[in-house]
C-alpha cells in the first residue's frame, strides 16, 4: 500500500436497467471500461431493476411477435440490431440476436441479480444473464435457466430453485421500479452518481468519466 497515493474518491453508482435491454449490456460494459480506466474512482454500484415489459406474458412471447409489436416488422429490427452488434464488438459482446427464441418477462431475471447480491456477485449475475441471453439464446426466464446460471456464480442451485420458485425478493424489484418511473426515468441504461447527477443511454466511457468528474467536484 502506497501511503502516499491520494484517497480514491469513492462514488455511489446506481445502474437502472433491464435484462432483456441490449443497449443495457452495451452500457454496463462501458460504465466498466471507463472505471477501470480511472484507478482513483473506488465505485460502489447498485443495480436498479427497470420493468421494460411489465405487462409481458408469463411465459414470454415469441420474439417474432415481439418483433412486429416493437419494430413493425423484422427489416427495421435487423438493421438496429446490425448497429448493436457493431458497437458491441468494440465492447467484447458477441450479439447473436437470431438465437433468441422468445423474449421473456424479465422479473426472475432480476431477482437473480438481487439474491446474487447477498452473496456479493450480483455483477457477475449480471454479465452472466447478459451473455446467456444475447449471446448464446438462452431464456432468462426460465427457472432452470436461472438456477444454472446461480450455480456457475457458486450460489446453492437447491435454495437458489426454492427462492425463485417463491416469490422471494419479487416485491423489491417492483419497488425499485417503481422509484424508477417516480424518479422520471424512462429509458435505459441510466447511470445515477451520488443520488444526484444522472445519465441515460449507453454512452461512451468518456462521457461518463465526465459525469463521475461531475459528481467528485460537486458531491
Amino acid at each position: 500500500m502506497n501511503v502516499l497515493a491520494p484517497p480514491r474518491a469513492r462514488l455511489n453508482i446506481e445502474v437502472v436497467f433491464d435484462l432483456v435491454c441490449p443497449w443495457c449490456f452495451l452500457g454496463t460494459r462501458r460504465l466498466r471500461r471507463a472505471l477501470r480506466a480511472r484507478p482513483d474512482i473506488a465505485a460502489d454500484i447498485s443495480w436498479r431493476p427497470f420493468l421494460l415489459n411489465p405487462d409481458i406474458a408469463p411465459g414470454g412471447v415469441a420474439r417474432a411477435d415481439y418483433i412486429i409489436r416493437k419494430f413493425g416488422g423484422e427489416d427495421r429490427a435487423r438493421r438496429l440490431h446490425g448497429t448493436i452488434a457493431d458497437l458491441g464488438r468494440g465492447e467484447g459482446v458477441v450479439f447473436q440476436f437470431d438465437r433468441i427464441r422468445r423474449v421473456p418477462p424479465s422479473l426472475d431475471a432480476h431477482r437473480l441479480v438481487r439474491l446474487a447480491d447477498r452473496h456479493g456477485v450480483a455483477a457477475d449475475a449480471v454479465d452472466a444473464l447478459f451473455q446467456g441471453y444475447f449471446c448464446d439464446g438462452q431464456d432468462i426466464g426460465d427457472l432452470a435457466v436461472l438456477v444454472g446460471i446461480a450455480a456457475s456464480l457458486g450460489m446453492d442451485p437447491t435454495a437458489t430453485r426454492r427462492l425463485l420458485a417463491g416469490a422471494a425478493e419479487a416485491e423489491g424489484v417492483h419497488a425499485d421500479n417503481l422509484r424508477a418511473h417516480r424518479l422520471g426515468i424512462n429509458g435505459v441504461p441510466c447511470f445515477v452518481v451520488q443520488g444526484r447527477h444522472a445519465i441515460a443511454g449507453a454512452q461512451e466511457p468518456e462521457v461518463i468519466e465526465r459525469l463521475l468528474d461531475v459528481a467528485i467536484v460537486e458531491g
